[in-house]
């Protein structure tokens, strides 16, 4: 059994890869739900979705989130009434945040609202996606402009103010998700996926057990950083860190998962890093972690592979 970690259009897109070359071995894959966000009565967990959707192989693969081949006629039908459109919702997108709404009304759960969806994409058995918690959390960043989710921050404000700190509310009181823990202590490999370390991976690891969870497992724990030259390919990851007063380099993605990291996976770019890496006291493999397409991807995901 293998676990990974993250959340976005890097993780689904390495994931994609790792589902290809693991034959039917299981893989749990604990997904970042500090970007979910309520609009117009709706409920949406965009990296939920963004996963499902990318290994199930319907995914708008030139945006890399959201449906290939959907419209917005319903988006902009919403304007005449007043409501928010800025969040791009494709009209065969909405279909499955109406499930969600409704799955949600009648008392299911996060971890069992995934699971249907996930059927209802046709998933293999074999991945299972599991929310990291069934508590509702959401990120919210200060700004030099005032205090906004994650989401207007990076849709409607397209990530132009300063970033000051991040919040994610409600995360004292979230537990993980049901077979969140024992997928951790009981994998052969946990990985983390190229996520943003701010806002993917790390409300992952502010929720309770899981950061001890990750010290205390005998897995071999690998992370690929998410920055290539220094900065991401998509998102926020550099303005965030930078924000929050941190380097932004891949040395500085290690220093945060350095408490219970094995070996830190970096791009060709920035093999300079190497040694600042290995001086944590990390093992590193310096690959191409570029994943212009699936088999890039599965390229990547066997190098990983071959160091467990």
């Amino acid at each position: 059994m293998i676990t990974a970690l993250g959340g976005g259009v890097g993780a689904a897109k390495f994931l994609e890869g790792l589902s290809s070359v693991i034959e039917t071995e299981t893989l749990n894959i604990i997904v970042n739900t500090g970007d979910d966000i309520c609009l117009n009565g709706l409920y949406i967990s965009p990296d939920v979705d963004t996963v499902i959707y990318r290994l199930s192989g319907v995914i708008d693969k030139k945006k890399g989130w959201g449906l290939e081949g959907d419209t917005f006629i319903s988006l902009e039908s919403l304007e005449r009434f007043g409501l928010d459109t800025w969040f791009n919702i494709g009209d065969k997108d909405i279909a499955t945040h109406l499930y969600r709404t409704r799955l949600r009304n009648s008392g299911f759960t996060a971890t069992e609202i995934a699971s249907k969806i996930s059927d209802a994409f046709g998933l293999s058995r074999n991945l299972k996606i599991m929310p990291m918690t069934d508590q509702d959390v959401e990120t919210w960043i200060q700004t030099n402009e005032g205090e906004m989710h994650f989401q207007e921050y990076l849709v409607k404000r397209r990530m132009k103010p300063e970033v000051c700190r991040v919040t994610i509310r409600n995360i004292d009181h979230a537990s993980p998700s049901p077979g969140v823990i024992e997928s951790i202590e009981k994998a052969r490999a946990v990985i983390l996926c190229p996520s943003n370390p701010i806002i993917s991976i790390g409300p992952i690891l502010q929720v309770k057990g899981v950061r001890e969870a990750l010290k205390t497992t005998q897995a071999e724990i690998i992370a690929i950083s998410p920055l290539v030259g220094g900065v991401p390919l998509k998102g926020p990851a550099d303005r965030l860190m930078s924000g929050l007063g941190l380097e932004v380099s891949s040395a500085q993605v290690a220093r945060l998962y350095c408490d219970f990291l094995d070996t830190m996976v970096i791009d060709l770019e920035d093999a300079h890093e190497n040694q600042a890496i290995s001086d944590m006291g990390l093992k590193t493999l310096v690959a191409d972690t570029v994943m212009s397409d699936k088999k890039k991807s599965a390229t990547l995901a066997s190098s990983i592979l071959e160091l467990i």
